[in-house]
C-alpha cells in the first residue's frame, strides 16, 4: 500500500471512531427526521386544504405538542395517586403481617416461635433493598431531566427541518458525487415513503392495543384504564419488549385489589398480545412495510445493545430505512451490476461456465468444441433464459 492508501484507510478509521463517539447525537438527529416526517406528511395534508405552509406547519407541530401534553396529563396523575395509596397501604399491610406473625406465634411450638420473622427483623432485612430504591429514584430523576433536554433537542432539530426540508435534503444529496446525486435523491424518496407508511402502520396498531386494553381493564374495574390503555399502545411501539413492560403496571395497581384480580389482567394482556402478533401485526405491517420477524428481533438486540434505550425504540424504523439502502446501493447498484472482465453480464453465466477465464463468454462456449460437457450442459439450461431477457431489454 502507498500512502495515499494508507492515509484513506486512517480516515475511514477516523470516521468511524466520531461516528462512534456521537451515536447518541446521531439517533436524536435520525428521531427528528422520524417526526418532521410524519409532521410534513400532516402539513401536506393541510396544504392541500388551500392552507399556507408556515400555517400548516404551526397547525401541525401544535396538534403534536397537544398529544403529548394530554399523553402526560392522562399517564403522570393516576400514577401519582397510586403510589400515594400505596404508601398509605403498605404500613397498614405491614401491621396486618406482624399481627399475624403474632397469632401464629401462640399456636407453634415454643421451639419454633423464636424463628419466626417479624416487622422489626424484615424492615433490617429490607434496609439495604430501601437504600437501592432512593439510589435509583435519584437516577430516574436525573434520567428524566435528560429526557427532557433531548426531547426539546429533537423538538428544534424537527422545527428547523420542517421549515426548509428541501435545503437539508439537497444538502444531505450533495455530500455524493455527481453522478449518483439524482439516484441519492430518489432512495430518500423512498425512505420517506416506507417511514410514512410505518409510522400509519404503527399508528393504526397503536390505537387498536391502546383501546383493547382500556376496554379489558375497564370491565375488570382496575383504576386509571383510560392511562393504562394509552401507555400499553405507546409502549407497542417497541415489538417484543414493550407490550412485556406495559402489563406490569396494571398488574402492581391490580394487585393492591386482590391478587387474582393481578392474574387476570396478566391473562388480558396475554390475549391481547396474540392478537396483536398473530392478527393484526402481519395484516398491518404487510400492507406498509415487510419486514421479516428474524430481523426485527435481530435489529432491536443490535440496536438495543450498542445504542441503548434510544435504539431499542428507533429499531425498527432504523431498519426500514436501512433495509432500503442495503437493498438500492449494495444489491441493485453494487452486485447486481457487477462486472467482469469489463463486460457487463446481468445473468452471471460467463464468471459460471468460463470458471472466471473473461475469454470464456457464453457465446464462445456455445460455438467453441474446447468445452466440457458440464459448460456444455449449463449453456443449454440457462440459454433460453438469457435469449429472452435480451430480447426485453
Amino acid at each position: 500500500m502507498n500512502l495515499g492508501q494508507w492515509l484513506g484507510l486512517l480516515a475511514i478509521v477516523a470516521s468511524i471512531y466520531i461516528l462512534w463517539q456521537i451515536r447518541q447525537i446521531l439517533l436524536l438527529l435520525f428521531a427528528a427526521v422520524i417526526l418532521s416526517t410524519a409532521l410534513n406528511r400532516l402539513a401536506r395534508r393541510f396544504q392541500r386544504s388551500g392552507m399556507r405552509r408556515s400555517l400548516a406547519v404551526v397547525l401541525s407541530v401544535g396538534i403534536f405538542l397537544a398529544g403529548v401534553i394530554g399523553f402526560f396529563w392522562l399517564i403522570v396523575p393516576p400514577f401519582i395517586e397510586q403510589f400515594q395509596e400505596l404508601t398509605v397501604r403498605v404500613p397498614r399491610g405491614l401491621e396486618r403481617f406482624n399481627i399475624w406473625i403474632e397469632q401464629l406465634g401462640t399456636r407453634v411450638p415454643q421451639q419454633v416461635a423464636p424463628y419466626l420473622p417479624n416487622v422489626d427483623s424484615l424492615s433490617k432485612q429490607a434496609q439495604p433493598f430501601f437504600e437501592r430504591v432512593l439510589g435509583g429514584s435519584f437516577a430516574f430523576v436525573t434520567s428524566s431531566l435528560e429526557f427532557i433536554i433531548k426531547f426539546l433537542l429533537v423538538l428544534v432539530l424537527t422545527g428547523m427541518m420542517l421549515a426548509n426540508p428541501h435545503a437539508y435534503r439537497q444538502g444531505f444529496v450533495r455530500l455524493f458525487p455527481s453522478f449518483y446525486r439524482r439516484r441519492v435523491d430518489g432512495i430518500l424518496h423512498e425512505c420517506e415513503e416506507s417511514l410514512g407508511k410505518w409510522l400509519t402502520g404503527a399508528l393504526i396498531s397503536t390505537s387498536v392495543v391502546a383501546l383493547m386494553s382500556m376496554v379489558g381493564l375497564s370491565v375488570l374495574r382496575i383504576p386509571a384504564a383510560l392511562a393504562l390503555g394509552v401507555l400499553a399502545g405507546f409502549l407497542n411501539l417497541i415489538p417484543n419488549v414493550g407490550p412485556t413492560i406495559s402489563v406490569i403496571p396494571p398488574m402492581a395497581i391490580a394487585l393492591l385489589d386482590t391478587p387474582i384480580k393481578s392474574v387476570l389482567v396478566f391473562v388480558l394482556y396475554f390475549v391481547i398480545q396474540q392478537i396483536e402478533s398473530n392478527f393484526l401485526t402481519p395484516y398491518i405491517m404487510a400492507q406498509q412495510v415487510s419486514l421479516l420477524p428474524a430481523v426485527t428481533l435481530l435489529a432491536q438486540v443490535f440496536f438495543a445493545t450498542f445504542f441503548g434505550f434510544l435504539g431499542l425504540l428507533l429499531a425498527l424504523p432504523l431498519t426500514v430505512v436501512g433495509k432500503i439502502w442495503f437493498r438500492e446501493v449494495l444489491l441493485e447498484d453494487v452486485l447486481d451490476r457487477w462486472q467482469w472482465g469489463g463486460k457487463r453480464d446481468p445473468t452471471g453465466l460467463d464468471s459460471l461456465c468460463g470458471l472466471h477465464d473473461p475469454s470464456k463468454t457464453k457465446e464462445n462456449l456455445s460455438n467453441s468444441d474446447d468445452v466440457t460437457s458440464q459448460e456444455r450442459s449449463i449453456v443449454d439450461e440457462f440459454s433460453p433464459g438469457v435469449e429472452s431477457k435480451g430480447e426485453e431489454s
